[in-house]
């Protein structure tokens, strides 16, 4: 996961690079005579960055990458939890040859976030936020936001969908499925956390699945000796566990794993999961999939969209078009064809639509979120007023 960390970010840093030319703007044909029109994008000023923890590098890079490339400066304020991590992407720039407060690095005590995070969001020099994190955080900075009339990025919870149609490649559905759920521990926004299968291919689907992710066991992440690694804390792992035996209780049957040592979770599979259970709903953002039986493609549908989230989706089956109708028809900013939910490209418009979030890092329309969009007209005639 490191090493995904650190290429991307990489990549993520050339691509602005890249953007920093195509940033244009047009004439506009006026009524006019006289006149001519145009549409210039311009640095916004300063850009204030909200960062999380769980992909610390990647996230930390890309909430400055494109607002630096289009001009603007930047305040990044790092996750109480990996301070150091994103303390030293800021000495990276400086060592790069940013200029003196260029890229500005703070840090806090857990205690203190809220009362930091609005007075940031209230500086007059601060002119647009980008955040990514919980839907719950994001929700309040939007509202300070609007309070200061600040327009502001918001990449937010998932509850990703995967759906296996009845004509999917099961292998390669179970393959992708176990990457998009376990793959860090199941932290990622973009986390499979719903298996929508078919219920004509279901159980075949399951015996496989759950033979591939009682393979993906969790040890000490310093050894690097297993594929799973560590929740991010106790807390997170009591959650996810009361998921499991919620969902236990109410029915679901346990196929594998369920159970935390310290902060360490194999990968766990629920199967016949019903929108009774808390993990129906409620994202888990740890090592655990929820299989959810349907009957056609109508119904995949409608339990892919039964959730407030809207992030990043995908869809299994031979039959191309039909996939790519079925992908349509998601609530979701993101929906991959044969391939898993977790997909992350620096040139791609990356965001969710509903409770995932609004606005998109990535590419050309990250230009949008960070420049100011002005209208400017040369009069080379003389104006004739009506008064």
């Amino acid at each position: 996961m490191g090493r995904f960390n650190v290429a991307l970010a990489a990549t993520m840093l050339r691509e602005a690079a890249a953007m920093t030319t195509s940033i244009v703007g047009e004439l506009i044909p006026s009524d006019k005579p006289g006149l001519t029109a145009m549409a210039l994008r311009e640095p916004v000023g300063v850009v204030l960055g909200l960062a999380p923890w769980n992909a610390p590098v990647i996230l930390g890079v890309r909430a400055l990458a494109i607002p630096l490339a289009c001009g603007n400066t930047v305040v990044l304020k790092g996750s109480e939890i990996c301070p150091r991590t994103h303390r030293l992407i800021g000495e990276v720039f400086r060592a790069a040859g940013c200029g003196e407060g260029v890229v500005n690095v703070i840090s806090n005590a857990p205690a203190d976030a809220s009362r930091i995070v609005e007075a940031l969001i209230a500086h007059p020099t601060i002119r647009r936020i980008n955040f990514t994190g919980s839907t719950r955080v994001g929700r309040q900075v939007a509202e300070l936001a609007a309070r200061y009339l600040k327009p502001v990025l918001l990449e937010l919870g998932g509850k990703a969908p995967l759906l296996v149609l009845d004509d999917a490649d099961i292998d390669e559905a179970v393959a992708a499925a176990a990457f998009g759920a376990f793959m860090n521990q199941g932290q990622i926004c973009m986390s499979t956390e719903r298996l929508v299968v078919d219920e004509t291919v279901a159980d075949e689907f399951a015996r496989r699945l759950t033979v591939k992710a009682a393979t993906l066991v969790a040890s000490d992440p310093r050894k690097a000796k297993t594929p799973l690694g560590s929740i991010v804390g106790f807390e997170a792992v009591e959650r996810v566990v009361a998921l499991v035996r919620d969902a236990v209780a109410k029915g679901a049957r346990l196929l594998v794993g369920g159970h935390a040592n310290g902060v360490l979770m194999d990968a766990t599979v629920l199967d016949h999961v019903t929108p009774a259970m808390r993990i129906y709903n409620e994202e888990s953002f740890g090592p655990v999939a929820a299989i959810i039986r349907v009957s056609g493609v109508d119904e995949a549908v409608r339990v892919a969209n039964d959730t407030e989230y809207g992030l990043a989706a995908a869809v299994f089956g031979r039959d191309l078009m039909r996939a790519l109708a079925v992908a349509r028809r998601i609530e979701s900013g993101i929906c991959h064809i044969n391939g898993p939910t977790v997909h992350d490209e620096a040139q791609m418009p990356f965001g969710g639509v509903k409770a995932s979030g609004y606005g998109r890092f990535g590419g050309g329309a990250a230009i949008h979120e960070f420049t100011e969009l002005r209208w400017i007209t040369i009069n080379s005639g003389k104006g004739r007023y009506p008064i």
